[in-house]
């Protein structure tokens, strides 16, 4: 055998590698920058001439190409160039849809005649150098019709230069990447059909349970004002009386359920605020158990916190709405009554605040999503539960607004108790100290 036809051997032996290891990498589970970085890698440790590359993406919305990948360069600041249809040897390659070989200097410059100045700069700069490159060779990454961008390969300092035998191993190459990323691209657009479509049923859910849960009070304000408006029914002082606080009680839970709706969209926002100031959280506590006592005629509440307990910066009246949230919760999750426990205890670095009920417990699989928007814990046959599962995770958003944090502990059958901390930095730490 000849030495050229040796040589000529060996080169299809090393693209018939490289074809193989490229593909290898492209099937492997990676993030797509990831993915066409390894490619990348791979693809120009094999082609000699390559010292530097990239996979330019054509970006439909900017209607430019960006860099999707590259060797070579400095990807960070590659990233901020952005190619134009028609634009240097990028953009001329997309244009025509060919693999294209700019095989010397001459060629090179005339290709990037065209290239604008800022554009010209950063390259320069991810590059390291001023220097145009000696030759490239760029090929189109499309599937079918379908044009996705372009791949591109230089050389700079080595003085080995691209030749035509090379084209169809780069356009072989670039079509296993165009299939690459267009299976990331097909996946993304499956991804967002789902989430869109799992939204639109999560919207659909959360419409039907808040005109559920909005319904229930107004009808039975609306069942109890048309009663005592009835003339032809002569109401004892007693019965009116108790219709009367039967419509307070179910506009509380209706203004309850709508400043926690309107506090849920003030957190999408981002206008949710908190305003800290010193509060002595045992009294807080008391006063807020005794306002929820108030709904129950079944349960007793003991408020135990040690004189150790110091003030805390907080917001009053968001901590009220998140010991009210929980509170509210232990109720309603304890049908049969019992004993409800608000414990304070002080550690080093923050307060703790527990509450603790004798209900039913939560099952192990509800306690992840427990504070989760609009989840609602799983109810034995019978029972009913209003509500419309935001006032869990807005007690969250309230005390990590803290700088604190909230959990759960429960057993079915057994009761519950949430926690949450405070820290106690701030002026009224640093006057207790």
């Amino acid at each position: 055998m000849s030495t050229g036809k040796r040589r000529e051997l060996e080169r299809r032996t090393r693209e018939l590698h490289a074809i193989t290891q490229v593909a290898k990498t492209l099937t492997t589970p990676l993030e797509l920058p990831a993915l066409l970085g390894a490619a990348m890698k791979e693809l120009t440790s094999v082609l000699e001439p390559a010292e530097i590359g990239a996979i330019m993406l054509w970006d439909e919305a900017t209607r430019q190409f960006h860099a999707g990948a590259a060797f070579g360069y400095d990807l960070k600041i590659l990233r901020e160039v952005g190619l134009q249809a028609g634009e240097s040897m990028t953009g001329k390659t997309y244009t025509e849809g060919i693999v294209r070989l700019f095989a010397t200097p001459d060629e090179v410059a005339a290709a990037m005649a065209d290239l604008r100045p800022a554009n010209r700069a950063l390259m320069a700069q991810a590059i390291g150098t001023h220097a145009a490159p000696c030759s490239a060779v760029a090929a189109p990454l499309r599937v079918g019709e379908r044009k996705l961008g372009v791949l591109i390969l230089e050389t700079v300092r080595r003085p080995l230069t691209f030749a035509k035998d090379d084209l169809p191993f780069v356009q072989t190459v670039a079509d296993l990447i165009a299939l690459a990323i267009d299976r990331a691209y097909l996946e993304a657009e499956a991804d967002a059909i789902r989430d869109a479509q799992e939204a639109s049923r999560l919207r659909s859910e959360l419409m039907a349970t808040l005109s559920h849960e909005l319904r229930t009070p107004l009808v039975a304000i609306k069942g109890y004002s048309t009663a005592l408006l009835l003339e032809e029914i002569a109401w004892s002082p007693a019965k009116r009386h108790e219709f009367l606080r039967l419509i307070d009680e179910e506009c509380d839970t209706l203004q309850v359920m709508l400043s926690d709706i309107l506090d849920s969209a003030l957190i999408d926002v981002g206008h949710f605020t908190i305003e800290r100031q010193p509060v002595r959280l045992q009294r807080l506590a008391s006063e807020v158990g005794e306002e929820m006592l108030q709904l129950t005629n079944l349960h007793r509440l003991v408020v135990d916190f040690p004189p150790t307990v110091p003030i805390v910066d907080v917001d009053p009246y968001r901590i009220r709405q998140v010991i009210r949230n929980i509170l509210d919760n232990a109720i309603k999750y304890s049908p049969e009554g019992g004993l409800i426990v608000i414990r304070g205890e002080a550690r080093p670095a923050d307060v703790v605040v527990s509450i603790s009920d004798q209900g039913m417990g939560i099952s192990p699989e509800d306690l992840i999503p427990l504070f989760v928007r609009y989840f609602r814990a799983k109810m034995p046959p019978g029972y009913r539960v209003p509500g419309i599962g935001l006032g869990l995770p807005l007690a969250r958003t309230i005390v990590e607004a803290h700088g604190g944090h909230i959990w759960a502990e429960s057993q079915l059958g057994q009761g519950t108790t949430l926690s949450f901390s405070l820290p106690r930095a701030g002026l009224s730490a640093e006057a207790g100290e």
